[in-house]
């Protein structure tokens, strides 16, 4: 592969701008903080998002990843009314009971850390969609998106006996699942609060199918990242005592001021998870480290100058988050695992683990959210030890400590 900077005048130099090939296609890659924020931010509608053919043919066209403009906008808007501080503060108890019953299911046995998160974020993601009808249809809705993600980066051949037919047939009945939900929703002229609720208003007029799509998108990008993350913080935790110690010091503050005020509901609040700034910074420095969102595909849609060189248009353009976050001008020491580095806010543009500009994740703060409470949970109830030397990396497509991390959970006595 080429590793040279596109330039006007042929001459070529290595640098945070290179050229190579991925599957066949030109890619330009970026690597510094003003080069990622131009292609992202400053001038995002001369990029537009690109994903596998298969991928976007599974979630649907119609999804909010693949486009940009007014529509893309007026998506962004639904998911962030439903997923901002003032809707999500209102199902705190609710994951809480999620991540309570997570947690105690997986004591006395060894787990595949990696998997039982993927469980917990589901079905989380699943609550945050559906609200509380999320129970009446949490197993069809499962059965048929685990068949379906199976064939997320597969060769896109529909042909019976192919992953990618298999896949696409989950699809359909997914989305038959969703439309029933949908009309059920629509006799019973009920208002909700929660994410079908933002697509189904009156004013939006979204179409079932374009409804369907996005659902199937959010569940996409609810799950897997979130689930790599968690896995890393197990990792993480395991192996700096001192921070373990830290964490579980803080969350037992909480716990202790609510058994204190003995007529209080001991559920956790909204407000509590404001009281956690170690664990936030294990949850920051974990994103920055592990970097599960490594980089991200756009597309020129014109021809692009960028500090004197030119991006053809239709080459594929690729930030790469994991080498802005392993800069050591930017962060000291980059491979340490030392959340102290987030008691002071990192420089603008350094620091992007949900992306950044208009195709930022929206649900970012639903995100932290469900983390905080499994942590709170975690560490002040249980205590766990890695199966063995965990020091390989796996990528499926996301990086993972290897085998998944195979733990052994148990209570605190």
């Amino acid at each position: 592969m080429s590793s040279l900077l596109l330039s006007r005048g042929g001459t070529y130099l290595y640098g945070s701008v290179f050229k190579t090939h991925i599957l066949g296609c030109p890619c330009v890659m970026v690597s510094s903080p003003e080069a990622a924020k131009f292609v992202l931010s400053t001038r995002a509608h001369l990029f537009k998002p690109t994903f596998p053919a298969s991928k976007e043919r599974m979630l649907g066209k119609q999804a909010i990843f693949f486009n940009q403009g007014d529509y893309h906008g007026k998506l962004r808007k639904l998911v962030l009314r439903a997923f901002m501080p003032k809707a999500i503060k209102n199902i705190v108890s609710d994951i809480e009971t999620i991540a309570t019953n997570s947690l105690h299911s997986w004591v006395g046995r060894s787990i595949n850390t990696f998997q039982e998160m993927k469980s917990f974020t589901f079905n989380v993601a699943l609550l945050s969609i559906f609200g509380k009808d999320e129970v009446l249809y949490r197993e069809d809705l499962k059965r048929c998106y685990y068949i379906l993600e199976k064939g997320y980066n597969s060769m896109p051949i529909n042909l019976p006996g192919t992953l990618f037919h298999k896949s696409m047939k989950a699809r359909k009945e997914l989305a038959q699942i969703l439309a029933k939900i949908i009309s059920t929703r629509r006799k019973l002229k009920h208002d909700h609060s929660d994410l079908l609720g933002s697509f189904m208003g009156d004013k939006e007029g979204l179409t079932d199918e374009q409804i369907a799509d996005n659902v199937i998108g959010v569940i996409f990008a609810a799950r897997d990242t979130t689930a790599s993350v968690l896995t890393w913080i197990f990792k993480y935790l395991g192996e700096n005592p001192s921070v373990l110690e830290a964490v579980t010091e803080e969350q037992l503050v909480i716990v202790r001021s609510k058994e204190e005020c003995s007529g209080q509901d001991k559920a956790l609040t909204w407000a509590d998870t404001k009281k956690m700034p170690i664990t936030s910074r294990v949850i920051q420095e974990t994103l920055r480290v592990a970097s599960i969102l490594s980089f991200t595909f756009r597309e020129a849609v014109e021809d692009v100058e960028y500090d004197g060189y030119l991006i053809p248009k239709g080459w594929k353009v690729l930030p790469l988050f994991r080498n802005i976050h392993h800069s050591p001008d930017i962060f000291p020491e980059p491979e340490k695992f030392d959340p102290s580095r987030f008691e002071v806010a990192p420089k603008p543009n350094t620091y992007m683990p949900f992306g950044n500009g208009t195709h930022a994740c929206p649900g970012n703060e639903l995100a932290k959210l469900e983390m905080l409470v499994l942590l709170h949970h975690l560490t002040t109830k249980y205590r766990w030890s890695m199966m063995s030397a965990q020091n390989g990396i796996q990528y499926g497509p996301f990086a993972l400590p290897q085998n998944g991390l195979p733990i052994r959970l148990s209570t605190k006595t």
